[in-house]
């Protein structure tokens, strides 16, 4: 899959996860990374139990989420243009082949 980010402090801070994994938020991001880099497409990450990926709800709607640690997830939008949709007008996961990293965050604050 092809991974943008939002901001350079984003794709900086992801960078340095895949560098120094030292730290276990930064070695979960790290490994996170990775999932997202091997999928063909977001439908291969929707079956692994460790990234817990799932659309988001509320003012998130239209984002993504996968797991990091405690209340942390990793944000992300799709990123194709145009997004694939289904025809009832829900994501098109198996055709989704590139993200947009957007946050880091507690997203139950």
């Amino acid at each position: 899959m092809i991974i943008l980010f939002g901001n350079k402090k984003l794709r900086k801070t992801c960078n340095e996860a895949n560098l120094n994994r030292k730290q276990p938020r930064q070695r979960l991001l790290g490994r996170r990374l990775d999932e997202l880099r091997a999928a063909e497409t977001l439908a291969d990450l929707r079956d692994l139990p460790g990234p817990r990926c799932h659309e988001l709800k509320g003012n998130l709607k239209g984002k993504l989420s996968v797991d990091l640690d405690g209340p942390y997830r990793l944000i992300f939008e799709p990123a194709d243009d145009p997004i694939p949709k289904k025809e009832d007008g829900g994501l098109e996961w198996s055709k989704v082949q590139s993200i947009r990293i957007l946050v880091i965050k507690d997203t139950h604050d």
